[in-house]
């Protein structure tokens, strides 16, 4: 459905980033049947000429040159860009200064930073990172994953939600950030620490996790009841083993060899084998999701399958600029989905959100590290280190939203207590 309007207004700031202008009689627009809005700034043609999104690329601009600005920002001021990537997301998006107003084009683009982020964690997967600590890190934190999970769902039959919504909550609010804890604990020089051992070891399973989840993820928003949730889980689980057996068998017969020949291709430049790379890991997402799985897990597999090989460090080399590129559009593009005047109209919830995720996330990750035979100084330091949000949950909230597995106050309060949780560990 097209629909032509037209209209005036007072100049504003935004103005200046508009495509609009007053000569324009109308500006279409584009509906779908998901109410997404997409702003037409090209007629179609008869002609088969080049068409060029000037609303896409404008927004992009905005996008790229904000996220620059927060992200060097905070660099000087010694702090994870991460968090310069959000907070320019929210002054430029609908929720802030209203710069961008149209998200879907842009999100779509960012939607590839999901994917690269999840190509690289795969590429650093090792199980010989987990043996030093192994039995708390894995049994720890999946007990920690189960016991949120378990806690959230009671809260919400309690509070009569969806139970499925009160299951993400709490895989959500299980995962903590790899990126900004290790960028802290190494900051202070105590790697050897046993502490930051085991909190090094359950952040790598948590992120190991994360494949399953977004796994899960399509279960828990589309079942309408307990025995078509137990076939929808049953069929992903047949697919996800087939999927899964696949990736084993294409990782040691083809991945090394198709490596290899790319590598002697590419002796004169990197171009060819980054190319190929970038190929292999959508080829794979693509294949996971068409299995009714997710492009997430198959982003993450394909970065396994190549972690096998002697050419994990070199394949990493050649995609981080790319995943950089992407994810600080992702984030930004998250950051655009926070609504700073709802949150600070419930500041007051927001606040109580924030304390009550520190505090629980603490006392439940310290019982279970005390549970596996540690003093209750080192259980209390773990506990404190992994009490926040990782980034990875606005990966999985952004596709819980996609499924309508939280709406709302929900999705909102969700986001800010995520970013706030992160501030507030990098300022303590």
């Amino acid at each position: 459905m097209i629909i032509f309007c037209s209209f005036t207004r007072p100049f504003q700031l935004q103005d200046v980033f508009s495509l609009e202008n007053e000569d324009s009689e109308d500006v279409t627009t584009l509906i779908d049947k998901k109410d997404n809005v997409f702003v037409m700034s090209n007629k179609k043609s008869k002609y088969p000429v080049l068409q060029v999104d000037l609303r896409l690329i404008s927004d992009l601009v905005v996008l790229i040159v904000s996220a620059a600005i927060g992200g060097i920002i905070f660099s000087c001021l010694g702090q994870p860009v991460i968090v310069g990537y959000l907070l320019a997301g929210s002054l430029i998006g609908p929720g802030g200064l209203k710069f961008i107003s149209e998200m879907v084009q842009v999100e779509t683009v960012a939607q590839f930073g999901v994917v690269f982020l999840l190509f690289a964690l795969g590429l650093e997967f090792s199980l010989a990172k987990l043996k030093a600590v192994g039995p708390v890190a894995v049994l720890g934190g999946l007990l920690q994953i189960a016991i949120f999970m378990v806690l959230c769902g009671i809260l919400s039959k309690i509070f009569g939600a969806k139970l499925s919504e009160g299951v993400f909550v709490g895989s959500f609010l299980s995962m903590s950030s790899t990126a900004v804890v290790i960028k802290f604990l190494v900051d202070r020089n105590t790697n050897n620490a046993l502490h930051v051992q085991v909190t090094i070891g359950t952040l790598i399973f948590q992120d190991c996790t994360v494949g399953l989840l977004f796994a899960l993820l399509p279960v828990l928003g589309g079942s309408s009841g307990l025995l078509q949730g137990f076939i929808s889980m049953g069929k992903l689980m047949l697919m996800l083993s087939l999927y899964l057996t696949a990736t084993s068998v294409v990782s040691w017969s083809f991945v090394p060899r198709f490596l290899k020949l790319m590598m002697q291709l590419s002796s004169q430049t990197n171009e060819l084998y980054q190319l190929a790379a970038v190929a292999f890991c959508l080829l794979s997402a693509w294949c996971s999701d068409k299995l009714g799985l997710s492009l997430e897990l198959g982003s993450f597999m394909a970065g396994v399958m190549v972690s096998t090989t002697d050419f994990a460090q070199h394949t990493l080399d050649q995609v981080e600029p790319i995943r950089n590129l992407f994810a600080a559009l992702f984030l930004s593009s998250i950051g655009m989905l926070i609504h700073v005047q709802f949150l600070w109209n419930h500041v007051d919830i927001l606040l109580a959100s924030v304390i009550l995720v520190i505090v629980v996330k603490t006392a439940v990750v310290a019982i279970v590290t005390k549970a596996f035979g540690y003093s209750i100084r080192t259980s209390f330091l773990v506990g404190i280190s992994l009490a926040q949000i990782g980034e990875f949950a606005f990966v999985l909230l952004s596709r819980a939203s996609n499924l309508n597995l939280v709406e709302g106050k929900m999705y909102l309060l969700l986001l800010g207590t995520t970013a706030f949780s992160l501030v507030n560990f990098i300022c303590t």
